[in-house]
């Protein structure tokens, strides 16, 4: 028997927050949770991105806001708690980098990327966690960088804030787990998206030699990285919780 989302949740469809929802792997997330039956949330500084993308989705709905605003995300929260019980599905996809040697960054730029990749995270999922293990149900899944796992030049900052996912994804998947709720986190390596070919445009050199060191010789698809997160966010993946799974071509092996 063929078991769709809203099955498993008693006639009541999942519902999904997907930060950094509106383009890249964020959109590509929104795709595929939709194609599974899930009601997605697609919180996005750009708004109007992430209402075109809404309106392209069943049921989905758009939330502009800009995720380094610890204010904003509180809002964010309070707003998916008292409008819709909070969410099953927490994607924690929301990343900014800047790339270069860690000693030439600006320590003025460290607490926004420590806002955003790790700080925001760690209040939605302080907020919505409880009204999953509420209803006995639940999945987070947190987007790392394969950079944290592996080390990667030029993003010392960047990887530092995004391997604190690691502690906080253990440490909640085992606090959470006997009220069902799965956490993990999904670490991708060089990724087709918008922001590598920025990156590549600036430093193609870096570019071309680190697409060198990866065994399948080629860039991941954002697509790639939904499938994963589409089966993390799955009721087939009940079983998997506390993981740290990599989406970088072979870099990373384990």
């Amino acid at each position: 028997m063929t078991q769709t989302p809203g099955d498993a949740a008693g006639d009541r469809v999942r519902t999904a927050l997907v930060t950094a929802g509106a383009a890249g792997i964020g959109a590509a997330i929104c795709r595929q949770l939709a194609a599974q039956g899930i009601r997605v949330f697609i919180a996005d500084i750009d708004g109007e991105r992430a209402l075109r993308l809404a309106a392209s989705l069943p049921g989905a709905v758009a939330f502009p806001g800009d995720l380094q605003d610890q204010e904003a995300v509180a809002t964010l929260g309070r707003e998916l708690l008292d409008q819709h019980g909070g969410v099953d599905i927490l994607v924690n996809n929301a990343g900014v980098s800047e790339v270069g040697p860690f000693t030439d960054s600006d320590p003025s730029t460290w607490d926004r990327m420590w806002r955003i990749n790790l700080r925001t995270p760690m209040l939605l999922s302080h907020m919505l966690l409880p009204s999953m293990r509420g209803r006995g149900w639940g999945r987070l899944v947190y987007i790392s960088t394969d950079g944290a796992r592996a080390g990667a030049g030029g993003e010392g900052v960047y990887a530092s804030c995004k391997a604190g996912l690691f502690g906080l994804a253990k440490t909640l998947a085992r606090e959470a787990a006997r009220d069902g709720v799965t956490s993990n986190v999904v670490c991708p390596g060089l990724i087709d998206t918008a922001m590598l070919r920025g990156v590549r445009q600036e430093r193609p050199g870096m570019v071309d030699a680190l697409l060198r060191t990866i065994p399948l010789r080629r860039p991941g698809l954002p697509d790639e990285v939904a499938g994963l997160v589409g089966y993390l966010a799955s009721e087939q993946s009940g079983y998997v919780t506390g993981q740290t799974i990599s989406v970088s071509g072979g870099v990373t092996m384990a």
